[in-house]
């Protein structure tokens, strides 16, 4: 089917831009590609280290370039639930690959921070710049050139996107991403965010808020709300990088281990030894970065995809911008209602036919590119299908069922929630800003209220615990971007927000720092740029200035007079104290070097 007009457009606008980089990140991997597979390259020295402790059989078969050597970089450890099944996972991907008469190595491990566990804690501040440490942990891994093809353990909000900057890294390399499917259904989503708001309004104890909690998240495996790690899950299935419906299978099930070990098999199979060679690098081109941004609108994604898809398409030298993920949003309906966008979680989703539906809806109106490489093999027409296991343990895959399991959770193309996926660019006197209004109720789409200035969090709290909030408030929350002090995540501020909202007080957050997927029902302009500690004009806002969100014309703005405005002296803020502890002060090159939010927060030169 041809491809919707709009979504063309965008995507050739997107391969003009990036020609030149792109072209010259193709030269790049194809000369690495050319020099073939790297150990009889390697000195007797190397390669002994190389195999060492390899048993007999493997230590023969790594000596020449014949048998494929597969790499695993995984970011297991077992605080984070979502990343505690990887610990078996080497195991089988290494029995998988002896089946396949290959040999399987970790190559490294990467850190995999909790932002659950860091959520409102000083950690926060590391947790955007964790995603670049992550890429550069994976590709010291991969530099010992003993690799055919490698396969990546991730799940979680910045652990994708870093692992996903490495592998277009090592493009030259075949990637398979391999999940670990998310958590079976605690207590509802609704249920945890009443208990949340009662304990901010001091009805129920520390107790109670704790019971919930762990109600919600309670066994190993993602988190179920639709937050960045579901989102990035879908992603790396709407792209092509995992095996068709892999996605959100729940961890330590027959069906999960099975696909693993396909996904191991497959791996080795697209290597350049073989006949199906599937670089990763060519493999993600701009109509796989566009059929991702796609899936982040049609499913009400997360906001922190706004910075990552960028600083990923970035390494493949494809140039996305804020413009071309607000205007695809235009255009692209939304089909998932999954908490924070419906009552729903991700395994409701996956019950009512999950991507496999959602792929075959978009594809069949002719709004994702089908003609796209994917590592199953197939087009992306090979991804609408749904996972399931023969008499023989085998993984078998049937067409996904021609109606939604569930319309209210998983609507049909000509039955869209909404016309547009709810992300939006906003531009004005303040700066560029992204909002999410997918779970926005339409009377809050447009904001007009006066501005409460803060340089943290915890002001905002105090102020709110000392009952300074009586009327309309646009909260302006700054000195929270990336050169100020990582930027954060501002969840903290969630419960308190909406309190003032419920209470029937217009509400709106302007903020330079984040908000990610979990971003709720009060409309937050958030990655505002130019940031504070950069010179934005964000720095410039003063207690009582009228602000304007307006999500409808794209629109943000302080309603003072523009000589005025433009006259003020921008306030500065003393962010020393943000910049030692729990490791900060190890990240000083990162808040002298990195870019700015809407060119993907990221500290690499390209």
């Amino acid at each position: 089917m041809t491809i919707q007009a709009r979504i063309g457009e965008v995507t050739e606008r997107i391969a003009r831009r990036s020609h030149d980089s792109r072209s010259a990140y193709l030269e790049r991997i194809a000369r690495a590609a050319e020099e073939g597979p790297r150990r009889s390259r390697l000195s007797c020295g190397n390669l002994a280290h190389g195999f060492a402790a390899c048993g007999l059989s493997d230590k023969a078969a790594l000596s020449g370039d014949v048998v494929p050597n597969l790499g695993i970089i995984t970011a297991f450890n077992d605080m984070l639930s979502a990343h505690q099944p990887y610990e078996r996972y080497p195991d089988l991907i290494r029995q998988a690959a002896h089946e396949a008469g290959a040999v399987a190595q970790v190559a490294g491990g990467v850190p995999a921070m909790c932002d659950g566990v860091t959520q409102g804690q000083d950690g926060m501040e590391l947790s955007l710049f964790s995603r670049d440490v992550i890429a550069m942990a994976a590709a010291v891994g991969l530099s010992h050139q003993m690799f055919d093809a490698a396969v990546f353990l991730g799940i979680c909000d910045k652990i994708v996107p870093g692992l996903v900057i490495s592998a277009l890294s090592f493009g030259h390399l075949p990637a398979i991403f391999i999940p670990a499917g998310p958590m079976t259904t605690g207590i509802s989503n609704d249920e945890k965010a009443k208990v949340r708001q009662l304990y901010a309004e001091g009805k129920v104890g520390r107790d109670a808020l704790l019971e919930s909690e762990s109600k919600a998240y309670h066994s190993p495996g993602t988190c179920t709300f639709y937050g960045t790690a579901n989102s990035n899950q879908m992603l790396m299935e709407i792209m092509g990088l995992h095996m068709p419906g892999a996605s959100f299978v729940n961890p330590g099930t027959p069906l999960r281990d099975a696909l693993t070990k396909e996904a191991v098999k497959r791996a080795l199979a697209i290597t350049a030894l073989g006949n199906e060679f599937t670089p990763v690098g060519e493999m993600i081109n701009e109509k796989a970065i566009v059929n991702g941004v796609i899936g982040l609108h049609a499913t009400g994604g997360s906001t922190n995809h706004t910075m990552h898809l960028v600083a990923m398409a970035n390494t493949a030298g494809i140039r996305l911008t804020w413009d071309d993920i607000s205007e695809l949003s235009d255009v692209v309906p939304l089909l998932a209602r999954v908490y924070p966008n419906g009552k729903a979680d991700v395994n409701h989703f996956q019950a009512a036919g999950g991507l496999g539906f959602l792929i075959r809806e978009l594809l069949s109106a002719g709004y994702l590119h089908q003609d796209v490489r994917t590592v199953f093999g197939t087009d992306l027409s090979g991804y609408t299908v749904e996972a399931g296991l023969d008499g023989d343990g085998n993984v078998v895959r049937r067409p996904v069922a021609g109606t939604s399991g569930d319309e209210t959770v998983l609507a049909p193309f000509s039955k869209a929630f909404q016309p547009n996926g709810g992300l939006k660019m906003l531009t004005g006197n303040i700066g560029k800003a992204v909002i999410k209004i997918s779970a926005v109720a339409k009377e809050h789409h447009v904001i007009e209220a006066p501005a409460r200035v803060f340089h943290s969090q915890d002001d905002f709290l105090t102020a709110f615990s000392n009952k300074e909030f009586t009327g309309d408030i646009a909260a302006v929350v700054r000195f929270q971007g990336p050169k100020a002090c990582g930027m954060p995540e501002l969840h903290k501020l969630t419960p308190s927000l909406g309190i003032l909202q419920d209470r029937g007080h217009k509400v709106a957050l302007i903020t330079d720092g984040r908000m990610s997927g979990a971003s709720g029902k009060v409309p937050a302009a958030i990655h505002v740029t130019p940031e504070a500690a950069d010179g934005g004009d964000i720095a410039k806002i003063r207690d009582g200035d009228l602000i304007r969100v307006d999500a409808v014309t794209g629109k943000l703005e302080v309603l003072v007079d523009a000589a005025e405005f433009a006259a003020r002296t921008p306030a500065t803020q003393d962010m020393s104290a943000h910049h030692d502890g729990v490791g900060r002060d190890l990240f000083t090159a990162f808040r002298h070097v990195v870019g700015s939010a809407d060119t993907g927060a990221h500290v690499f030169g390209r």
